[in-house]
């Protein structure tokens, strides 16, 4: 299983190479695409990272699941003082 990572706002002097090292860190990358301009052949500023570690999604599913837990209870606390 593999997701599709949108990478925005690198520099346009960026190469997939480049972007696949930095992935790389954070686990096995299928592929790496660089945006270019159709006319100009430029790179446009943002690429799409393509992962393979289904364990980097599970970790970061459960870290949002982690993180809606907390603001549910920071809401519930919040409410509760303003109970008179």
């Amino acid at each position: 299983m593999s997701k599709k990572l949108y990478v925005g706002n690198h520099p346009f002097s960026a190469t997939e190479d480049e972007l696949r090292t930095v992935f790389e860190q954070h686990g096995s990358v299928a592929s790496v695409n660089v945006i270019t301009d159709r006319e100009t052949g430029r790179p446009r500023g943002f690429a799409f990272v393509e992962k393979r570690k289904p364990e980097f999604w599970k970790l970061r599913e459960s870290a949002a699941e982690k993180q809606r837990e907390l603001m549910q209870e920071y809401e519930r606390e919040a409410e509760d003082k303003k109970k008179p």
